[in-house]
């Protein structure tokens, strides 16, 4: 059964001096039905930031103009991709005297699954229709503490220490990465965000506006209800919406 996929990134600065968030999305040059999709938030003051999250999307981006499944399972091709982005972001220290940090989360759909790989908290969550099926597991202090039953995911989202990671890539240590794989069909839904989006928006909510709406509305749609909740305190905020349809 043919899929294709509509798909659509957006970005908003929100209330930061500077947009920190990086987002891509690519056909495979050579593979017919081969996308990627991949988002980075940077973090390491003035420019640092920004230029993490650039050195994730071009590595990825590179990496994947040479993907062949036949020599490479798409798993490796996304947790090689993340660890030289940690390599370069961490030379790049040494070189404009910043520290430069950013997460990372990728997608690559292909014909019969997709595949994802992130680092961080930035997010992917794969829906059928409106029904959440999994989302990626946040590499946070607050996740941590969730997981360990002392809060919940909702006092999580208020958390003083919300924004605490326990790895990204340009850490001084090799960053922790975490692959899945999923079958895919008509009707799936697969949203990567930051957490400038996912924070405001509640599963449930994000599920029925995706499945309803085109990727271009439901990108819209998505960052003007974040933009509305954050009241004037909003991150910056990027999504990449990737449905298949029949």
């Amino acid at each position: 059964m043919p899929i294709k996929v509509d798909a659509c990134v957006a970005q908003h600065q929100g209330d930061r001096k500077e947009q920190q968030d990086r987002v891509g999305l690519m056909a495979h040059p050579r593979l017919k039905g081969t996308v990627l999709a991949v988002l980075a938030d940077g973090m390491g003051g003035h420019t640092g930031g920004a230029l993490a999250a650039e050195q994730v999307v071009h590595t990825a981006q590179n990496n994947f103009s040479s993907y062949a499944p036949k020599d490479e399972a798409a798993g490796d091709l996304l947790r090689t991709a993340i660890h030289e982005a940690h390599l370069l972001i961490r030379t790049s220290r040494f070189l404009n005297e910043k520290d430069p940090h950013s997460t990372a989360v990728m997608l690559v759909l292909e014909p019969g699954g997709a595949t994802w790989a992130h680092c961080g908290d930035s997010r992917l969550y794969h829906y059928r229709g409106d029904r959440l099926l999994q989302h990626s597991a946040d590499h946070s202090y607050v996740e941590h503490l969730v997981r360990a039953g002392k809060i919940t995911p909702e006092q999580a989202l208020i958390h003083p220490n919300r924004n605490v990671l326990l790895t990204s890539l340009g850490d001084k240590d090799d960053p922790k990465i975490d692959v899945g794989q999923a079958e895919v069909q008509p009707g799936d839904n697969f949203l990567l965000c930051s957490d400038g989006l996912w924070a405001y928006i509640p599963e449930q909510e994000m599920g029925q506006i995706l499945d309803t709406h085109s990727p271009r509305e439901a990108a819209s749609m998505l960052i003007e209800l974040a933009r509305q909740r954050a009241r004037g305190g909003g991150d910056n905020i990027s999504l990449a919406v990737v449905k298949l349809v029949e």
